[in-house]
């Protein structure tokens, strides 16, 4: 099921980091991790990333894989480069109170899709 990322953020209780970007943009899934070849190898576009890392390189990951918007999760929040460039890339930030785990039952409950895949299984 596809949401807005409205909707996402409410269920989030997420607060915007990237103001002035848009958030009227639709997701397809959802993808939680923190170490980027996973992101890379395991996930589909149009997808929201939920991870812990606020580095720039989430972002220029998220930017290759074609990512809708990044969640950072409990309340963390990126350095003033990683801002700067999710603005030049179009990819809103959002910080999250919750852990990695709750926020994710809380999307798929809501009905976001997980787009963690492992074809090997």
């Amino acid at each position: 099921m596809h949401m807005n990322l409205e909707q996402i953020i409410r269920i989030a209780q997420g607060e915007v980091i990237t103001k002035e970007l848009s958030t009227d943009v639709n997701i397809h899934g959802g993808c939680c991790a923190d170490l980027m070849s996973d992101v890379l190898a395991y996930t589909r576009p149009h997808a929201v990333l939920i991870t812990g890392l606020t580095n720039p390189q989430v972002v220029r990951t998220a930017q290759v894989a074609d990512f809708r918007a990044i969640i950072f999760i409990r309340g963390k929040k990126p350095q003033s480069e990683t801002i700067e460039i999710a603005v030049q890339e179009n990819i809103p930030l959002i910080s999250s109170p919750f852990g990695m785990f709750e926020l994710s039952g809380k999307l798929h409950d809501a009905g976001l899709t997980s787009y963690e895949t492992n074809d090997s299984n």
